[in-house]
């Protein structure tokens, strides 16, 4: 960088979107009182089938965390399954978010898709050494040596070119491997359900927000859960 490039003055940005807005009017999401539609992950299943209509990525996810130094971070990841259980997605363990859910453990999912937007709390463990192995047996060839390529993801790296030479050592490496093994710093985390709120965005900005949390016995508990408390909160 010259100095003719250090010394140029930054240009002001300054964005006005106050008059940005929508009317929402699609869907509706009135109370619910079938006893089939009580169990919120069925609920979330029949948003993300609607959503995978309009939506290229409708599993992709915003994970938010908490570091030691009690700040926040955010990023887009993708949802790969859901149970009884929690939400399940898959990344590296040596990863900023693999470190924060490791120091901490709590952690927020949030969906958009049109109109809607579902966020859940829970509590963040690792999957099971079959469950991530399993995972992994399933991703393309070359996602696979990705995943070797970025052992040291979020490090500095010097250039592209850089990223792509460790990327064909790997490939040399596994030339004659049928099946690349996982490595052992990649593989899944499981956030428990302990808080779950469907937002519907409805004429007027009243819109519908239902919570739905735990209840019954298995509450907290890494068993299925029995029951879910149903509330409905101002917009």
């Amino acid at each position: 960088m010259n100095a003719d490039t250090n010394n140029k003055k930054t240009e002001t940005v300054a964005v006005d979107l106050s008059n940005m807005r929508a009317t929402y009017t699609a869907q509706t999401l009135d109370d619910i009182n079938d006893a089939a539609l009580l169990n919120p992950l069925a609920l979330f299943a029949t948003w993300l089938d609607e959503a995978k209509q309009d939506v290229h990525e409708a599993n992709a996810m915003t994970l938010s965390t908490v570091g030691p130094d009690g700040k926040p971070s955010s990023r887009v990841v993708l949802l790969k399954a859901f149970d009884d259980h929690g939400f399940v997605l898959y990344t590296n363990y040596n990863s900023r978010k693999s470190a924060h859910l490791a120091a901490n453990g709590h952690a927020a999912l949030t969906f958009y898709w049109k109109e809607r937007q579902v966020r859940i709390e829970g509590h963040a463990t690792r999957t099971s050494t079959q469950e991530s192995d399993a995972y992994f047996a399933t991703r393309p060839r070359a996602s696979q040596i990705g995943a070797w390529v970025s052992s040291a993801q979020s490090s500095p790296v010097g250039s592209r070119a850089a990223l792509l030479e460790i990327e064909q050592e790997l490939e040399h490496k596994f030339a004659q491997t049928e099946k690349i093994p996982r490595p052992e710093f990649w593989g899944g985390w499981r956030v428990s359900c302990d808080y779950i709120e469907f937002w519907q965005g409805r004429v007027g900005r009243l819109h519908d927000r239902l919570v739905f949390t735990p209840s019954g016995p298995d509450a907290g508990s890494e068993k299925s859960l029995s029951g879910w408390t149903v509330t409905r909160l101002m917009p």
